[in-house]
């Protein structure tokens, strides 16, 4: 039983290592040895533990590993923070030209401004999020 409990504490403490690299490699071990404990404890004969432990360790490294990063790596496709704001409608609340105005987006009132110099958009009108510069939404009329 003393072997299962080192395998275990090995396994958890590959785990939360994982924590620091977040490249997927040390809790493919942990894993492992976390499979060597659950074989530590039926079997006690530490020549299939190792073995048990090689071949998880492997198995997830060549098979788990690389779909996991595939996953967390190309994301969600969901735009968040102020990236979802663009190309969304907003309410002038005051003119808003090249030099500044606000507009009410999201619910909150942000300050804006025109998107080409020329554009005056007078209060009331429903825009375009164009972009986001800084706490600034540039803004054009909507067609």
């Amino acid at each position: 039983m003393t072997a299962a409990i080192i395998w275990l504490i090995v396994g958890l403490v590959l785990v939360a290592a994982e924590v620091l690299s977040g490249d997927f490699v040390l809790v493919m071990l942990g894993i492992g040895a976390l499979a060597g404990a659950g074989s530590a404890a039926l079997s006690g004969n530490p020549i299939v533990d190792v073995l048990v432990f090689a071949a998880s360790s492997a198995a997830l490294l060549i098979l788990a590993r690389p779909a996991l990063k595939r996953r967390f790596l190309a994301g969600t496709g969901v735009r968040t923070n102020t990236e979802a704001l663009l190309g969304t409608s907003a309410v002038t609340i005051s003119v808003v030209d090249s030099a500044g105005g606000q507009v009410k987006l999201a619910g909150e009132v942000w300050s804006a401004r025109s998107l080409t110099e020329a554009e005056v958009i007078e209060p009331g009108t429903t825009v375009t999020v164009v972009e986001i510069s800084g706490a600034t939404a540039v803004v054009s009329a909507a067609p």
